[in-house]
């Protein structure tokens, strides 16, 4: 089984091998360059960071994360485990999040989930076993797959980002929704993961030059 994973090395190549194919993401590479890699460890912590930012700001996200790592010194399944839900909760912790926190510490110190396993595993296996633990769904586990594991042809599935972008980009009047743009990101097989990386850097880079309201 080939595991196809991408460094900071391939995003140029990979980038212009895309643009050859497709005028928008050409646009997008010559306008701004290849993206950043936004790689993250292959850790409990980052699956956790992951989890916290479902649904809400990153800046939101990063403000819980850093609160508990503040809280625990380092985020380890243990550490985690030994807080309370008030500390929790003083950390910016839903209930719901706090649920699928200690859920997913629990798996690895029972070891139903083994994140070292993963990077040995295929996309769609690895996918699955994440998917296993409460409150990792196909989003957390898409990002978790492209960032953390680098996997090369990941498309996150139900990221509002790369909708927007994508609308932006093609000048449309609606967004296309989760499972349509699972559709249109096929065309870019296989290296989703360097075209989401493409959108996310055009939606940031247009967004940091939109005059402020």
């Amino acid at each position: 089984m080939n595991i196809h994973t991408i460094g900071e090395q391939d995003l140029a190549p990979i980038c212009a091998e895309l643009a050859a194919k497709d005028a928008d993401l050409a646009f997008i590479f010559g306008k701004y360059g290849a993206p950043p890699l936004w790689a993250r460890a292959a850790s409990f912590a980052t699956l956790v960071q992951i989890i916290l930012e479902q649904q809400v700001s990153l800046a939101s996200a990063a403000a819980a994360f850093n609160k508990l790592r503040e809280k625990t010194g380092e985020v380890t399944p243990e550490n985690l485990l030994r807080l309370t839900d008030d500390e929790l909760r003083a950390c910016y912790f839903s209930r719901q999040k706090t649920v699928y926190a200690r859920g997913l510490a629990r798996a690895l110190v029972e070891k139903s989930l083994d994140l070292r396993a993963l990077e040995t595993m295929s996309d769609a296996d690895a996918r699955h076993a994440l998917k296993r633990v409460k409150g990792i769904g196909d989003w957390t586990a898409d990002i978790y797959l492209l960032m953390a594991l680098r996997r090369a042809d990941v498309m996150p599935k139900g990221d509002l980002a790369l909708h927007v972008a994508y609308k932006k980009l093609k000048g449309l009047a609606h967004a296309p929704h989760a499972d349509e743009f699972q559709r249109i990101a096929e065309s870019w097989q296989p290296h989703r993961a360097v075209a989401a990386r493409l959108l996310w850097h055009f939606y940031l880079s247009e967004k940091a030059g939109a005059p402020s309201s």
